[in-house]
């Protein structure tokens, strides 16, 4: 995601505003008279267009073949028939998704596949039967034609009589018959006929044509809203089947995220207490050795090995803060946050606006999240300031670290923010990355609050 966050970040989520909400695009005309020759218009008009006769076509099939299954039911026939329908449905669906697609801008990813759990045709039948998936292409077969019978007209008689009345005056210049002698003549009875004025005809003509032509794109979006739930509710997978495998996911990037941080810790310990112990216990011993012999000797050599034993405490410390520093579970978010500031390369100001406490895992998440973006900007952003906000907005907490540097991170590139990112997504966290060339760079992460 690369959504940029202005100044204003930090208010607007706190009076609501959710991410991915961008500035939007300046114009000389306002929306409303672009509107009737955009080409979204005209891509959903067309949509409307062809799902009358798709339509149609599509709910034949689907209630001939499904009534002829359900007759067929009291032989073994009805099963195979049913079967084909619904995989028939699903062909169509695949079909109104690409259309969808390519002309209502809505992508709609296809549902799992409806597998046996062996090779061989019954147990397909019998996976295509259960899959709720396939019943709700049929289902939308079957719902999809009467709506377009009221979409369609409706969209064509907007549109027709909209442009019709619009270029009223060409009308009037190609076809000069088509006007009349007099006017077109709005009201009669026996003793009298009111007459419009030509110039006035067509100038309350083409007035309610450019009213209607304004509208149109309107009526249209609001017909199309019902076809993109349609397509989105009954073409794509279930909430459920989202919502698992987003659960898998998630799970994946938690296993190996604690599996690489396992190894971390491992790595450090070998490469950095383990082998100083070693290196102590060694000198220890020839301190021992020259005891007797040599005691001026091994009194330097035991005064070393002190110095050793304080560098391998702190080294197991700082080990230890890595994996949960004790000041955030006593203390909390601010008092921790503070300690990595105060270890930063570069000045950083640190304000942390919570009335109360998230949940533990979320909390430690923020943590390491603050820690290793100030981590980065000590190492590569050149910056001489940097600052930490962190605050809440409903149900979420977000967090944001800015500085004054040479910009220029990108969490897409495989570097550590991409790590980040993957964390936060495994708890249904956001990481959006603000960085130009030449700086400044903001990084915003957001985390459920769950405390």
């Amino acid at each position: 995601m690369a959504t940029a966050y202005g100044p204003d970040t930090r208010d607007h989520q706190r009076s609501g505003g959710g991410f991915g909400d961008h500035p939007p695009v300046k114009h000389f005309f306002p929306a409303a008279l672009r509107a009737p020759v955009a080409g979204r218009t005209w891509r959903e008009f067309a949509y409307l267009l062809l799902s009358l006769p798709i339509g149609i076509v599509l709910f034949a099939f689907s209630i001939c073949l499904t009534t002829l299954g359900v007759g067929m039911l009291i032989t073994f026939l009805g099963v195979p028939i049913l079967a084909g329908t619904l995989a028939m449905c699903r062909g169509f669906g695949a079909m109104e998704r690409a259309r969808a697609r390519g002309l209502l801008k809505l992508d709609v990813a296809a549902p799992a596949p409806a597998r046996g759990r062996t090779g061989g045709l019954m147990p397909w039948m019998g996976a295509m039967l259960k899959s709720g998936a396939s019943w709700r292409h049929l289902l939308y077969t079957l719902l999809h034609m009467p709506w377009t019978l009221f979409a369609f007209p409706v969209a064509v008689t907007f549109w027709s009589v909209g442009w019709t009345a619009f270029t009223y005056p060409l009308w009037r210049w190609v076809f000069p018959a088509y006007a009349g002698r007099g006017g077109i003549q709005l009201y009669s009875d026996r003793a009298h006929e009111i007459r419009l004025d030509s110039f006035v005809e067509v100038a309350l003509t083409s007035a309610f044509g450019l009213v209607v032509v304004l509208v149109t794109p309107w009526v249209i979006r609001g017909l199309v809203s019902v076809d993109r739930v349609m397509v989105a509710g009954l073409l794509g997978p279930s909430r459920l089947a989202t919502r698992v495998s987003e659960l898998e996911s998630d799970r994946g990037v938690v296993v190996d995220t604690a599996a690489a941080d396992l190894r971390r810790i491992e790595r450090d310990l070998h490469d950095g207490a383990q082998a100083r112990l070693v290196a102590l216990a060694m000198d220890l011993g020839l301190a021992k050795e020259k005891l007797t012999d040599d005691p001026d000797a091994a009194a330097r050599m035991v005064d070393e090995a002190h110095g050793e034993v304080k560098v391998a405490l702190q080294e197991l410390r700082d080990l230890a803060r890595g994996i949960h520093p004790a000041v955030l579970t006593d203390r909390g978010l601010d008092a921790a946050l503070s300690a990595i500031a105060s270890r930063c390369t570069v000045p950083v100001t640190v304000e942390v606006d919570l009335a109360s406490r998230p949940a533990q895992a979320i909390e430690g998440i923020a943590y390491f999240t603050v820690s290793e973006l100030l981590q980065n900007v000590s190492k590569h952003a050149r910056a001489t300031h940097a600052s930490v906000d962190v605050w809440r907005a409903a149900d979420r907490l977000l967090l944001q670290v800015t500085d004054d540097g040479r910009g220029g991170a990108d969490a897409s590139s495989g570097s550590g923010l991409a790590g980040l990112t993957e964390r936060l997504d495994a708890v249904d966290g956001v990481l959006v990355v603000d960085s130009p060339q030449g700086g400044p760079t903001r990084i915003t992460a957001e985390l459920p609050w769950r405390g």
